[in-house]
């Protein structure tokens, strides 16, 4: 898939601006389809040019004039017809880490604790921003009120999918962590070995 169809499903909120539009990717595109400035800049010129999104130039006395995008009816019909099309091909992890864990065996295992704690530290960040976008989204209302009455609630189910994905990272992470606690090679320095136990195995 191209980027041209997450930026028209983006402006499906209405008219915004590229440094509008990319602000709204850092919350609710880049947990499953991550964009820079530059390329979204780059992408919403095209999609003008090819008569998906109309462009206008707003004045501003203090500030550089900016130009404010909506989808036509061409790019409503472009994103309908996509959105109907089955995906090209499955999902697929492609990780660094996960190498690097593959690879962990001989090496050095206080190396691999000191990443696996870096990711932690990543998902439960990341995990933050979904979640007070969560709570923007329901506005005071519950779930069941909000999918039901709701104007939109794509943006909140893919929310819930980043939520989720975030969520499994981290139990992945506390369950590497346990394993290597529970190493002969686990480094007595630090104090935890034997401790905490497997989180997975505990839960219920």
């Amino acid at each position: 898939m191209s980027l041209k169809y997450a930026v028209l499903a983006a402006l499906l909120e209405g008219e915004a601006s590229g440094y509008e539009l990319s602000k709204a990717f850092d919350v609710s595109f880049a947990n499953f389809w991550p964009a820079t400035p530059q390329q979204l800049y780059r992408e919403l010129e095209r999609l003008a040019g090819d008569g998906l999104v109309q462009a206008r130039t707003v004045q501003q006395e203090r500030r550089p004039n900016k130009r404010m995008f909506t989808l036509t009816e061409a790019g409503r019909a472009e994103l309908s017809a996509f959105a109907a099309e089955p995906p090209k091909r499955p999902t697929a992890i492609r990780d660094e880490l996960l190498i690097k864990v593959q690879a962990m065996d001989g090496g050095d295992p206080e190396a691999i604790r000191a990443l696996i704690e870096e990711r932690m530290g990543w998902a439960r960040g990341k995990l933050d921003r979904y979640r007070r976008v969560r709570e923007r989204l329901l506005d005071g209302r519950t779930e069941e009120e909000f999918l039901r009455t709701a104007d939109r609630v794509g943006p909140y189910l893919t929310l819930l999918a980043g939520i989720a994905f975030e969520e499994e990272n981290l139990r992945w992470c506390e369950r590497v962590l346990a394993v290597l606690r529970r190493r002969p090679d686990a480094a007595p320095a630090r104090g935890i070995a034997h401790q905490g136990g497997d989180p997975l195995r505990n839960r219920s």
